[in-house]
């Protein structure tokens, strides 16, 4: 409930902000063309997209990144193109970018009269926004901890200098505060590789998140549910594979529980299989995009009021909210694998005798 609250106050902004435009209009006025429409600008920058768009002219015309297209269906085999080809609605090799309804920015198969086949959508491997996010955390934490390594291999075990500085107390705190204090002193090393990677890898992609220029930065990849959604799964496997029998009898056989109450305990167990990861999918997600949401909420009113004096305190607000940000960015990395560490641990309970 605490996320819901904390998802819905940025999204009543965001909805007050977008219809301050609209305020004093009859309700069958269209908006000009040249009208800044502050809900697609938001969900333009928080959605993912098969083009990272960078500016926009003043004739109207974008500067984009486009990324490349990866398609399989049946009927056409696989297809590799520049989604420059979709650009604008336009349709190349019987493909399109679906620009209305639920399945906005899927690509899907168009017939001779330009109908799109929402039914049967191709398989899309493509290099998204988020891919290209998450492909640059990858590099960046690669570089960071090979220059670490070196270091030691260079130093040894001794004070530690440049990036070690930065990087050997992090992840003490991550071994010491959270393995060990969770798992162990017995187990923590077995899960160190999982909880230091998800660490690392969440808190680089928040703070690559804060920063809007250039590409791969900007790209808000943890505020992608898919992502959220594939980081959950892997804690739920490696929680029910390091599950001993105490963890098991406690789901299908709960100690103290009388006989006939064991078939609604058992489904009740189960339920709260799936509901740990499934919070962490979401609190990871909810926050992520609801900072985005605020932030580019205030950048907004500079548009919507279109008068340098809102400026100042737009600006003003936006930096507080990126601060803010910066210490959700660290909250959120240690949250989700405090709860995963935590989880692990709660699927080994020790036998007692």
């Amino acid at each position: 409930m605490k996320t819901i609250k904390s998802l819905g106050l940025p999204l009543l902004l965001a909805l007050f902000i977008t219809s301050i435009p609209l305020l004093g209009q009859e309700e069958k006025t269209k908006p000009k063309e040249s009208e800044f429409i502050a809900s697609d600008f938001i969900i333009e920058h928080v959605s993912d997209s098969h083009e990272w768009h960078i500016l926009t002219k003043k004739n109207g015309d974008a500067v984009a990144l486009y990324l490349p297209v990866i398609l399989y269906s049946k009927e056409k085999g696989l297809s590799f193109f520049s989604s420059k080809r979709l650009a604008h609605g336009q349709v190349y090799k019987g493909y399109r970018i679906i620009e209305e309804g639920d399945l906005k920015g899927k690509i899907a198969s168009v017939d001779s009269n330009g109908e799109a086949d929402l039914k049967n959508l191709p398989l899309d491997f493509s290099i998204t926004k988020a891919i290209v996010g998450m492909l640059g955390a990858v590099v960046i934490g690669l570089f960071l901890f090979i220059s670490m390594a070196r270091s030691y291999r260079k130093t040894g075990i001794s004070h530690p200098k440049g990036i070690q500085s930065f990087l050997e107390p992090v992840i003490l705190f991550v071994r010491d505060d959270i393995a060990v204090a969770n798992l162990g002193i017995h187990n923590y090393e077995k899960y160190m590789p999982y909880l230091l990677t998800v660490f690392f890898f969440i808190l680089i992609n928040n703070l690559m998140g804060l920063i809007p220029f250039p590409p791969p930065f900007g790209a808000s990849v943890t505020g992608n549910v898919n992502v959220t959604f594939v980081l959950a799964l892997c804690t739920f496997l490696i929680v029910q594979f390091s599950g001993n029998r105490g963890y098991w009898r406690h789901v299908f056989a709960t100690p103290g529980v009388p006989f006939w109450l064991l078939p609604i305990m058992i489904v009740v167990e189960i339920i709260g299989l799936f509901s740990k990861p499934f919070a962490l999918m979401i609190r990871l997600f909810a926050n992520i995009t609801a900072g985005h949401i605020i932030v580019l909420s205030l950048v907004c009113l500079i548009f919507i009021f279109k008068t340098l004096w809102v400026s100042p305190v737009s600006i003003a607000f936006v930096i507080f909210m990126d601060c803010l940000e910066l210490l959700v960015a660290f909250l959120q990395a240690y949250i989700f694998t405090l709860l995963s560490s935590l989880f692990i641990s709660m699927a080994m309970p020790e036998e007692h005798h």
